[in-house]
Parts: C-alpha cells; structure tokens; sequence
C-alpha cells in the first residue's frame, strides 16, 4: 500500500493514508516478561519528553499508561512532507496480580523506552475448593443431597 501512496502520486492527506495503513490503532505497543518476582513492561517512545508526555498510574489491580506525542506544525506544511511516526495519544492497560503494591514500581526512559518494573507481591498457593452438584426436583436421585456418600 506503500508503493501505491508514494509513487502512485496519488495525493492522499497525511491522517487518511496513515488509517488505510492501520496506523489509526490507539494502543500502545508494548514488550512484557517477568524476571524473577518482577513485572517488566516495555514501550518504545522516542521523542517524547517522558515527564510531561506520559502517566502512569494504578487503579484495580490494573497498570495504566497514557503517552502523547505531538506532531511539530512547522514541518506539516513543508514541500515533500512525509512521516510514517505515529502521533496523537495511546493508551495501553495491563491486568496485574493482586496486592501490587505502588512502593514496588519504578519507571525509567532512556533511548526512547520507557521500561516500568513492578515488584510482584509473594503468592500463596492457589487453594482449591470442591463444589458439590445436587441434582434437581426434575431427576430422580438414589440419594438426597443431605445424604452423605457417593
């Protein structure tokens, strides 16, 4: 689709190319592991300035980013103006185990990345609880839920 922009010399306007390219999705890529009791979580962002143009918070259990990257004006209305960046806002939530406390998060950004590390809290043992069926007034049964065994 490239090729058919670019050298077909079609004039498609800047925001419509960038849809029909499927730049128009509003999530934030981003890169997750864990290495030992710590969260990772990657997303390249360069050019922006990551204290004013990115938050980062926590609500249920939950990781938010928000990033804005703005488009510099004077560069749009320059002959032969092209850009394949993404610009506007992007958002990305992450579902995090529970208990994560907000003491045990660091956020850091060189080279364009924002890298949040996340202290995972000590799990316990998941406990399993067995749930008994009982037939309904519908089905005969050999025995009433009352009565042990089977």
């Amino acid at each position: 689709m490239d090729n058919l922009f670019g050298r077909g010399g079609l004039g498609v306007p800047e925001p419509l190319r960038r849809f029909l390219q499927g730049e128009s999705d509003p999530s934030l890529r981003i890169e997750q592991y864990q290495e030992g009791d710590t969260l990772v979580v990657r997303v390249d962002l360069p050019g922006i300035d990551p204290e004013t143009d990115v938050d980062i918070s926590i609500a249920d259990d939950t990781l938010h980013i928000e990033a804005r990257r703005e488009e510099d004006a004077e560069h749009v209305d320059k002959k032969g103006y092209r850009t394949e960046l993404r610009y506007g806002e992007r958002s990305r939530s992450i579902p995090l185990p529970r208990g994560v406390s907000q003491d045990g998060i660091v956020a850091t950004y060189e080279d364009g990345v924002l890298e949040i590390r996340i202290q995972l809290p000590e799990q316990s043992e998941p406990q399993t609880t067995k749930i008994r069926v009982v037939r309904t007034a519908g089905h005969e049964a050999s025995q009433s839920p009352e009565e042990p065994g089977n």
